[in-house]
Parts: C-alpha cells; sequence; structure tokens
C-alpha cells in the first residue's frame, strides 16, 4: 500500500511561478535601473494585473492632461463648461469615437486635438505592440516535484527528480542541466561560488509528454558520494539548480524553466508514488494527486 511521506503536502493544483518564487532572491547595491532606462523589458517583466493597472493610470493621466489644457482657455470646446466635461471629450478624441455634441470651436483647440490625436495613434500602436508580445512569449508549464529523492537502483544509490508537463502535449528536444552550487573559501582566503555539474543517465528527451523522473548515480566521480558527503555540503552551502529547456510543439518556440533544491529537500530511502498507468486499450492515464507522494523503501543509500 502507498504510503505518504509525512512531510510532503498534497499539492491538487501546481502554481507555475513557484519556480520563480524557488530561485533565490538577489538585491544589488550601488546600481539602480530606472523603468525608463529599460521600459520594454520593464513592461514584459510585469504581471498582468499590473501592466493593466499602469495602461489605466497612463490613459487617465494622459485625458485629464488634455482637458487641464482645453480648460484653460476658456470657450476652447463647444458645449464643455469645465473639467469634467472637458475630460470626457479628451476620451472621445483619443478613442476617435466623437459624438458630435463637443467639438473644437477655436484654432487652439484644433491644434490641440491634432497633438492628441497623434499621442493617440502612438499610444494605440505601443499598447497593442506590447500585448502582443506579451501574448505571443512562449512559457513552460512543467511541474517539478516538491522534494527530491535518494533511493538504490541495482545496488547504486540515485539521486532522483520527478517532473511532467502540464500541458498535456509534447516538448521536443527537451533538455535538462542540473548543477550543484556551493561555496568554496581559497587558501588565501577568498570565497567562490563554483557550480558543480551533475550528470545525469538520461540528460535529454526527444518527446516530452508525460513524466520524466530524471536520475544522478552516486558514484565516485558525485558531489554526493560519501558517508559524509551531506554534511560537506551543507557546510559549503549547496544547493541544487535544475533548468529545463525545448520545443514546444503548440507554440513551434523555445521555452525554459527551472527549479531550485534545497539539501533539506531531499529524502532519503524513498521513491515516487507511481502516477502512471496504462488502460488495456493502450490509453496511459496520469494521477496528478499523487505527483509529490512519496513511498518509502528499503535501502541505505548514502
Amino acid at each position: 500500500m502507498t504510503k505518504r511521506h509525512q512531510s510532503q503536502p498534497r499539492r491538487p493544483r501546481p502554481k507555475f511561478d513557484g519556480a520563480l518564487a524557488s530561485m533565490p532572491q538577489v538585491k544589488v547595491n550601488g546600481h539602480t535601473l530606472a523603468p525608463y532606462e529599460d521600459f520594454y523589458h520593464w513592461i514584459l517583466t510585469q504581471t498582468w494585473l499590473a501592466f493593466f493597472g499602469w495602461v489605466t493610470v497612463a490613459y487617465g493621466a494622459t485625458n485629464a492632461l488634455f482637458a487641464c489644457a482645453y480648460v484653460a482657455v476658456p470657450g476652447s470646446v463647444a458645449n464643455a463648461s469645465g473639467f469634467v466635461e472637458s475630460f470626457f471629450f479628451s476620451v472621445e478624441t483619443f478613442a476617435t469615437i466623437g459624438y458630435g455634441v463637443m467639438a473644437p470651436q477655436s484654432r487652439y483647440a484644433h491644434m490641440l486635438v491634432s497633438l492628441e490625436a497623434l499621442v493617440s495613434i502612438l499610444a494605440t500602436a505601443t499598447i497593442t505592440g506590447i500585448t502582443f508580445a506579451r501574448l505571443a512569449r512562449p512559457t513552460a508549464r512543467v511541474i517539478f516535484s516538491s522534494k527530491a529523492v535518494m533511493s538504490n537502483r541495482n545496488g547504486v544509490p540515485h539521486l532522483q527528480f520527478r517532473m511532467a508537463n502540464w500541458r498535456r502535449n509534447r516538448i521536443a528536444e527537451a533538455q535538462l542541466n542540473v548543477m550543484v552550487l556551493v561555496v568554496e573559501t581559497t587558501r588565501e582566503g577568498e570565497t567562490l561560488r563554483r557550480p558543480v555539474p551533475l550528470r545525469l543517465l538520461r540528460d535529454k528527451n526527444p518527446m516530452f509528454m508525460l513524466t520524466w523522473t530524471a536520475m544522478h548515480a552516486i558514484e565516485s566521480d558525485s558531489p554526493f558520494f560519501g558517508p559524509d558527503a551531506f554534511e560537506t555540503l551543507g557546510a559549503m552551502k549547496a544547493e541544487l539548480f535544475l533548468t529545463l529547456t525545448g520545443i514546444d510543439e503548440t507554440f513551434g518556440q523555445t521555452i525554459h524553466t527551472r527549479y531550485r533544491y534545497h539539501l533539506d529537500e531531499i529524502v532519503h530511502n524513498a521513491r515516487f508514488a507511481d502516477i502512471l498507468r496504462t488502460s488495456e486499450d493502450g490509453v496511459r492515464t496520469i494521477d496528478f494527486d499523487k505527483f509529490h507522494d512519496l513511498e518509502k523503501v528499503e535501502g541505505t543509500a548514502q
């Protein structure tokens, strides 16, 4: 009977920003990057809620600015006697609606309308382009097991990670890279952060469609080899970083995602619960409710 590991929570539905949340946060001193210095990158990295929020603020501020310009010269707009009417006239002009109730009636107003029409063309083109770029940007929907496991395979200890493609389509030429980032101090007292790549039994999957359990054999060349390996890696503040890249068959573009494991997220003498079943007619079924479940196994994986 399958038993869930005591420290393993049930996660009915993954949050795909968890991969980003698992990455270390970086703070920078002595270097500030204002949004206007790299506006395109800055706006693409905003959430959809923040993006539409900034668009709404910019839209309201622009129309308010033109409304103030119309109010500055009384009588510029017919049937608009105050700021509110001038604001709505600006909205109608900006959106090229033009109901005909309010209209410019001076050369000054016509010049402002011409300027606002130009701003409207540029703003519409910019917002449309950025929205399309955000929608067309490929994203990965790959989930990672919340824990890594270590158990014997054919008498050899293996470190294992499990992944699954949540979209249920195919990721062609999937490539997985795993490294251990350690902190070392040289004889001269210099602190270095050195990445140590982990050799996987299979680091490529030509058709990643269902699940993928990547394994690293803990042999003499592995940083996890030896009875004191975990204590040594712990003293070196080691962390595991996984990077997955591939071509999404739906988008036809390269996607990538990443994840991080701490040493205390590696469960010894455990394996992943089986979540794949094949019926007699050949239909495969994946039980994502058990994706993070672990089973205890006999053995002394080191």
